[in-house]
């Protein structure tokens, strides 16, 4: 099976493409911006018609989208993660490869949810800040482009390379200072937030299961249990040997309303980047997965724990002391 990966250097796609590479029957062809890429390629700039040129090239028999952007204004949200996948699909569609389409989205598409509840895939999505809206548009474009595609919802991917602008990754930075300057004392804010947070290598599994299912429109990715960030803390304690005590600057933050106006996409988007939001995700307090789908139609099922996940985070911190 030829698989084209686009994004491969990022935080997932490298995982994606080790899982894709340990395959035997997969022939793996990494398209990007950077240099390590097979093919250079800017989605977001390029064409339709030079990527269909590509495509009609390679003809692979998959697609799998990892490319994008999470940090940004609007503007460079809405090029990185929306353009580019409208340039996708327009080049799949005049393509004769006949490739099916694997999106990586997240679940920040979903917006905030009702403490408690599970998330699942029929639920109204309600972006709280401008990449989930990004992200949601580049999510209608695939479902709605009529071709061979899943989108896998990924909810808070964690592991090894975790980006240190991530909530783990944060605290593991923090942690790391207080024990190289012998602090006692961590004041960290915001851990009553709690997130379904998913290990990166089995997202890479779910990648890989969806590159071969027959699965169409959208799938959670996540483990079905929210955690709270005050018992990652302590369970990341636990694992660094740090036994300075804990202490959480203020509770959660409020809870911003997100009645933004629903005119039109450039609407919302200018809303919420006019709008700071308390939670950088736009997801609120909560956010857990409702997981039953993926096992379904995927077969797939999590199988790396938090413990192992924060052990892993905590292994590339440490090498900076």
């Amino acid at each position: 099976m030829r698989v084209l990966l686009l994004g491969a250097n990022g935080f997932l796609g490298r995982f994606v493409a080790d899982r894709l590479l340990a395959d035997p029957a997969v022939h793996l062809t990494a398209l990007g911006r950077g240099d390590d890429a097979d093919v250079r390629f800017d989605l977001a700039g390029g064409s339709p018609g030079a990527l269909t040129r590509f495509l009609d090239a390679v003809h692979p028999g998959v697609v799998v989208n990892c490319a994008g952007a999470t940090r940004g204004g609007a503007r460079d949200l809405t090029r990185h993660n929306t353009v580019a996948v409208a340039t996708v699909c327009e080049a799949l569609r005049r393509s004769g490869c006949g490739a099916r389409l694997v999106q990586v989205g997240c679940a920040s598409e979903y917006g905030p949810s009702q403490p408690g509840s599970s998330t699942a895939e029929d639920a109204v999505p309600r972006p709280g800040g401008p990449y989930g809206v990004s992200k949601l548009a580049a999510t209608e474009l695939v479902l709605g482009s009529g071709l061979d595609a899943v989108v896998l919802r990924v909810f808070s991917p964690v592991g090894p390379g975790t980006p240190a602008g991530s909530p783990l990754g944060r605290l593991a930075e923090a942690m790391r200072r207080a024990m190289q300057a012998g602090d006692g004392e961590l004041k960290l804010s915001g851990l009553g937030v709690q997130r379904d947070f998913v290990d990166v290598r089995d997202v890479a599994r779910a990648v890989h299961a969806a590159s071969l299912s027959a699965a169409q429109g959208v799938v959670n990715i996540g483990t079905g249990r929210a955690v709270r960030l005050r018992d990652a803390a302590a369970v990341l304690a636990r694992v660094a040997g740090y036994a300075g005590a804990l202490h959480e600057l203020d509770g959660p933050p409020p809870r911003l309303p997100i009645g933004a106006p629903r005119t039109s996409a450039e609407s919302v988007m200018e809303h919420l980047s006019a709008t700071p939001s308390p939670y950088p995700d736009g997801c609120g307090a909560w956010q857990q997965a409702d997981v039953r789908t993926a096992r379904d139609r995927l077969g797939w099922r999590p199988r790396i724990n938090l413990e192992e996940s924060l052990a892993d985070i905590w292994m590339e911190a440490a090498c900076r002391i």
